[in-house]
């Protein structure tokens, strides 16, 4: 997964990554074709992440609160957008070292 926090991010973000980020407008539209799913820490089921996300056809999971804190860039997780869950495979969090795995839960888009 990628954590993007701004604009200048945009280039880091290569095809089938997770982009992982506080939330996106119009300007971040572009990295929807190239994202493999996506996870915001704010958004809900009408905000410009959830549709474009939907018109896109990528999983999506919204409102999580805190995961551009949580998820550490590079890290192996699942994002299911039905359940609204994101799972972390590689406990690579910030802070976190022990090997065991996490999850964060929040709005899920289809």
């Amino acid at each position: 997964m990628r954590l993007l926090l701004g604009t200048d991010d945009f280039g880091r973000l290569r095809r089938g990554d997770v982009l992982v980020c506080r939330t996106t407008d119009p300007a971040w539209s572009v990295l929807f074709g190239v994202a493999g799913a996506l996870v915001t820490d704010r958004g809900g089921v009408l905000s410009h992440a959830a549709i474009v996300a939907r018109e896109h056809g990528i999983p999506a999971v919204l409102a999580t609160g805190n995961a551009t804190q949580v998820l550490r860039d590079g890290a192996v997780v699942t994002v299911d957008g039905s359940t609204g869950r994101v799972v972390l495979h590689d406990a690579v969090t910030r802070g976190d070292n022990d090997g065991n795995t996490g999850d964060v839960a929040a709005t899920g888009v289809r």
